[in-house]
C-alpha cells in the first residue's frame, strides 16, 4: 500500500517518534495529541480496518493488545490508559490502516477537546 500514510511510516519514509518496535508492530507518538500520553499502535502488515481482519490476523491483533498496558507505562502513563480503535467511516477512522489511539494521563476537565 504505498499510499497508506501508517505503511509510509513503517518503512520509514515518513519520520515518526517510536516508541516501540518489532517485527510485527509499531508504536509511536501521535502528532496531534488529544492526551498527554497519545501514542498509535500499528501493524506492520497492512490491515485496512477491523472489519477487513482475516482469521490469519488474530495472533497478530492478540499480540498488538496485550502490548498495550508495556507502551502506555513506557509512555508515560502507569494509572491506567484509554484503548480506541475506530472502524470505518461511521467509526471515524481517519487512516485507512487498522491502528489503535492508546490515550492516558490526566483526563481534562470538561468535555473532549477532540474526536479521535
Amino acid at each position: 500500500m504505498s499510499a497508506c500514510l501508517f505503511c509510509k511510516i513503517v518503512a520509514g519514509e515518513i519520520p515518526a517518534t517510536k516508541l516501540y518496535e518489532d517485527e510485527d508492530m509499531l508504536a509511536f507518538k501521535d502528532i496531534d495529541p488529544q492526551r498527554p500520553v497519545h501514542v498509535l499502535l500499528v501493524p506492520k502488515k497492512h490491515i485496512t480496518s477491523l472489519a477487513s481482519l482475516a482469521a490469519e490476523d488474530a495472533l497478530l491483533v492478540g499480540k498488538m493488545l496485550a502490548k498495550t498496558n508495556d507502551i502506555a507505562r513506557a509512555a508515560g502513563s502507569l494509572g491506567g490508559f484509554r484503548l480506541i480503535i475506530n472502524t470505518g467511516e461511521i467509526g471515524q477512522q481517519e487512516v485507512q490502516h487498522l491502528h489503535m489511539h492508546i490515550l492516558g494521563g490526566p483526563q481534562p476537565v470538561g468535555p473532549m477537546v477532540k474526536k479521535h
